[in-house]
């Protein structure tokens, strides 16, 4: 069986959009300015986006904190003036909650899809109450995270919620190596582990 082109699928989405003079609202769950530079370059001018900064895998207030600054100061510098943001809690209990009996499972394991299941659920009851065409993430761009199992978490949450989803492959066609570009150009703060504290943990062991 082969392998969807998730890619070639949101091109071709845009392209008929573009055809019929259609620029579709998008609720997009955003994890950190890093992810979101290339992401949003790419789909600003294609979509109505509203942005969800959900993220309660992040280590603590201060971290969540300065990612969410950052992502605001990218949006500015970048003249986005019509990207709206929805107001969410950090309430890292649930993530807590969702790790236990996890705690020892590696990077890319069963918590991992739960914490991708975690977001994609709220954005998807984001999209849902404020009526936009799709949602999205842009969890997909990491050379680190399985776009696949991203995409299949996304699409069950779309069908349980009745929201669209918008499937991704962001790191496609150097959209990574794209990030990397625009965060050196505005400066951004790369963090160096996904967000919670079990990568956090990771990244110490590897850097002993």
């Amino acid at each position: 069986m082969n392998k969807r082109n998730y890619s070639r699928e949101l091109d071709e989405l845009i392209k008929n959009n573009y055809r019929d003079g259609v620029r579709p609202s998008l609720m997009l769950h955003v994890c950190c300015a890093v992810c979101a530079s290339y992401v949003l370059e790419y789909l600003y001018p294609h979509f109505a986006i509203t942005v969800a900064y959900y993220n309660p895998n992040i280590t603590d207030r201060s971290e969540y904190d300065y990612r969410l600054s950052e992502l605001n100061r990218y949006i500015d510098e970048t003249g986005m003036t019509d990207i709206r943001f929805v107001e969410v809690d950090y309430d890292p209990e649930r993530f807590d909650k969702l790790s236990e009996g996890l705690e020892d499972v590696p990077e890319g394991g069963a918590r991992c899809a739960r914490c991708f299941e975690l977001r994609l659920c709220y954005t998807a009851e984001l999209c849902k109450r404020y009526g936009c065409d799709y949602f999205a993430t842009t969890l997909t761009i990491s050379p680190l995270k399985n776009a696949e199992v991203i995409n299949a978490v996304g699409e069950k949450a779309g069908r349980d919620i009745k929201a669209r989803y918008l499937a991704t492959d962001f790191k496609k066609k150097d959209g990574y190596k794209r990030s990397i570009e625009l965060s050196r150009r505005y400066d951004l703060y790369r963090q160096n582990y996904c967000g919670c504290r079990f990568s956090y943990r990771e990244m110490l062991n590897r850097n002993r």
